[in-house]
C-alpha cells in the first residue's frame, strides 16, 4: 500500500471530505463516518459560525475605517442619531 502512494504528493484533505484511494470497505466507512460527523459539527456549531462571521465583519469595518476615516465617522454619528431617535420615539409612545 505504501509503495503505490510513494510517487504521489500528499494533498491536504479537509476534515469534512473523504480521502481518495481508500479501497478497504471498513476503512472507507470509517472515513465517511468521520467526515459526516465533522460536517455536522461544522454545520451545527452556531456559536463558532457566529464568531467567524463577527470576526470577518470586524476586519471589514477596520479596513473601511482605515481607507475612509471621515465616512466611517459620519456612519458612527448617523448610527448614534438613529439609536437616539428610536429611544426618543419609544419613550414618547410609552409616556402617552
Amino acid at each position: 500500500m505504501s509503495s503505490e502512494l510513494e510517487g504521489r504528493a500528499a494533498v491536504p484533505v479537509p476534515h469534512t471530505a473523504i480521502p481518495l484511494g481508500i479501497t478497504d470497505p471498513v476503512e472507507r466507512a470509517r472515513a465517511e463516518l468521520k467526515a459526516t460527523l465533522a460536517a455536522i459539527e461544522v454545520k451545527a456549531n452556531v456559536p463558532r459560525r457566529l464568531t467567524i462571521v463577527v470576526d470577518d465583519t470586524i476586519e471589514k469595518v477596520r479596513r473601511f475605517t482605515r481607507s475612509n476615516p471621515a465616512l466611517a465617522g459620519a456612519a458612527v454619528i448617523a448610527g448614534a442619531a438613529a439609536v437616539g431617535a428610536a429611544v426618543w420615539g419609544l419613550v414618547r409612545v410609552y409616556t402617552r
